[in-house]
């Protein structure tokens, strides 16, 4: 585990192989470990970063106590690519992580080469969504660890499906583990998030959407929308999977996200 400082906080992050750069974001309340099986494959071919996002696994909230932004982490991640002197790279999201590489490539799109939404959707959240979100975070930030445990306990079944018990504990420490203050901090910043549809009919280089045959967060009709959108992409529905397919079916996530990488036309 590294640890990189900027001016508003530290970003703890794994960084493993050589070759073209591919950025893993997590998704929410989990860190950097949901990619481990991720990171142990393709750092044999590619550079894989996987960092904690602000708020979550080793990585302080720091500047942003209340309301964690998307742009936020989207700039986080891309300090953090300067501080390696990666100029390019795929960028893979998965569920909020999905979200916040939309964000990425609409506001830096020099800087993104291919673009993997796993399990996410576009859309700005609705209204009934943002009351939730919020209602979430004050849940949160009143009971502390054992709010952010009770959380844990009642969607471990969504996130992960009830067959997939081999990935259920990793999944709920991880859950249990986080900064109750950091997952209030982004689903209140979550709530606000733009609408990205337009911005994928604007990726001119080949996408890859995921998503979990058995998804309840994001089903596949939302992929099936997402896959629409996008003007060149590929659809990869991972069966026998929930919300989590690159840690319930890691090997079939892999070979889908190893076709697609090497579906890309490589930098000079």
């Amino acid at each position: 585990m590294h640890v990189m400082r900027t001016i508003t906080t530290e970003i703890g992050y794994a960084d493993q192989g050589t070759g073209p750069a591919l950025l893993l974001v997590h998704g929410h309340p989990f860190d950097h470990t949901m990619w481990q099986p991720q990171l142990d494959h393709f750092s044999r071919t590619h550079r894989v970063i996987a960092p904690d996002l602000r708020g979550y696994g080793a990585t302080p909230l720091g500047a942003h106590p209340h309301s964690t932004d998307l742009g936020v982490f989207a700039e986080d991640l891309i300090d953090l690519l300067d501080e390696l002197g990666i100029n390019t790279c795929v960028v893979a999201g998965l569920s909020m992580g999905g979200q916040i590489a939309m964000e990425l490539y609409r506001r830096h799109p020099e800087r993104v080469r291919g673009l993997v939404l796993a399990d996410t959707f576009p859309a700005a959240e609705t209204e009934e969504g943002k009351a939730a979100r919020n209602a979430m975070a004050d849940r949160l930030l009143a009971g502390g660890a054992r709010a952010m445990r009770g959380y844990a306990d009642e969607v471990l079944d969504r996130m992960v499906a009830p067959y997939n018990t081999h990935a259920a504990p990793h999944v709920h420490r991880m859950m249990c583990a986080t900064d109750p203050a950091g997952a209030a901090a982004a689903l209140r910043g979550r709530a606000e998030r733009p609408d990205y549809r337009q911005t994928l009919t604007t990726v001119p280089f080949p996408a890859l959407v995921v998503v979990g045959r058995d998804d309840t967060y994001t089903p596949v009709t939302d992929a099936e929308d997402m896959h629409a959108l996008l003007p060149v992409a590929t659809l990869a529905i991972i069966e026998k999977a929930a919300h989590l397919p690159n840690l319930e079916r890691p090997e079939e996530f892999n070979a889908v996200l190893e076709n697609y990488l090497r579906s890309l036309v490589r930098p000079n």
